[in-house]
C-alpha cells in the first residue's frame, strides 16, 4: 500500500501584476492511500490547481510551508520527472502539445523511465498493451501515429490523458478536470478508463466542478475547498449536496467569512 500526505501545506505563486507573491493554499491537509479515490470540489478560484500542479512539482508554485510526502518521504525538493518515477501522474486540465513526438513514442519513453535499463518493456508487449488500452477507450490506431495532443480536439486530448494513465500505471494520479468540455459519451468513456484502473495498487485525486463526474467515478471521499483551505471532508453523498445547494449554501452552512469568485459585487 502507497500513500500521499499532504500537511499544512502553503502555497505561493508570482502575481505579475502587483510584482509580488500571492498565497493561494493557506493550509492545506489530505491524506490517502492506494485503492482510494479522492474528490476535491471547489468554487472557480479556490486553489484546486494549485494543489495539483503542486504535488506534482511546478516550479511557478512555491511551497512556504507545510510538506507533501510519498510513502512517508518528502517530494517537496524533487524536481518533477523523479516524482513521475516513483509514482505520481497529472492529468491536466489544458494538455500541452508536443510536435515531432508520437504518442507510441512518448508512451513508451514514459514507461521505459520508470524502468531500470535491463527491464525495458519489448515492442511486443508494448503493442499487445496499448492496442488493449486503445480498444478500452474506443481510440483509433492512427491516434498512436499522430504527434501527441498535435491538432487533437478537447475530447480527443482528454481521453488521451487517460490512455497515458492506462500505460503508465502510476499508484497516484491527480486528474485535474478530466469532465471539463466532455459530451456524455466522451465522459462514460473517459471513466470506465479511470474505473478500469482501480484495485489496491492504484489511487486517484480528482479534481471537479460538478457532480456529473462522480456519478460515474463514485469516490470514497469527497473534500470541498474553500479560499485555499479544506472546509470539509465527507462521502459521496457531500458532493450530491453541493451539487443541491451550491457552494454558498456550504459557506453559510459553516459560518465561514469567505467571498466567493462567483458572487455577485
Amino acid at each position: 500500500m502507497a500513500t500521499l500526505e499532504v500537511k499544512d501545506l502553503h502555497v505561493s505563486v508570482q502575481d505579475e501584476e502587483k510584482k509580488q507573491e500571492k498565497e493561494i493554499l493557506k493550509g492545506v491537509n489530505l491524506k490517502m492511500k492506494t485503492g482510494e479515490i479522492h474528490a476535491i470540489m471547489g468554487p472557480n478560484g479556490t486553489g484546486k490547481s494549485t494543489l495539483s500542479q503542486t504535488i506534482m512539482g511546478q516550479p511557478n508554485y512555491h511551497v512556504t510551508q507545510g510538506d507533501i510526502l510519498l510513502n512517508g518521504e518528502s517530494i517537496v525538493d524533487m524536481p518533477v520527472d523523479e516524482r513521475a518515477r516513483k509514482g505520481l501522474f497529472l492529468a491536466m486540465q489544458y494538455p500541452a502539445e508536443i510536435q515531432g513526438v508520437t504518442n507510441a513514442e512518448f508512451l513508451r519513453a514514459a514507461i521505459n523511465a520508470r524502468r531500470s535499463a535491463d527491464d525495458q518493456i519489448s515492442v511486443m508487449d508494448f503493442i499487445k498493451k496499448l492496442d488493449k488500452n486503445l480498444k478500452l477507450l474506443d481510440m483509433s490506431e492512427s491516434m498512436t501515429e499522430r504527434y501527441l495532443n498535435e491538432g487533437f480536439s478537447g475530447g480527443e486530448k482528454k481521453r488521451n490523458e487517460i490512455l497515458q494513465l492506462l500505460m503508465i500505471e502510476p499508484s497516484f494520479a491527480i486528474l485535474d478536470e478530466i469532465d471539463s468540455g466532455l459530451d456524455i459519451d466522451a465522459l462514460k468513456v473517459v471513466s470506465k478508463g479511470v474505473n478500469s484502473m482501480r484495485g489496491d495498487n492504484f489511487g486517484s485525486l480528482i479534481i471537479t466542478h460538478y457532480q456529473r463526474l462522480l456519478n460515474y467515478i463514485v469516490p470514497d471521499t469527497v473534500h470541498v475547498m474553500m479560499d485555499g483551505r479544506i472546509v470539509k471532508t465527507g462521502g459521496p453523498d457531500l458532493a450530491k449536496k453541493l451539487e443541491d445547494e451550491g457552494y454558498a449554501g456550504l459557506r453559510d452552512e459553516l459560518g465561514l467569512d469567505i467571498k466567493l469568485v462567483d458572487d455577485e459585487d
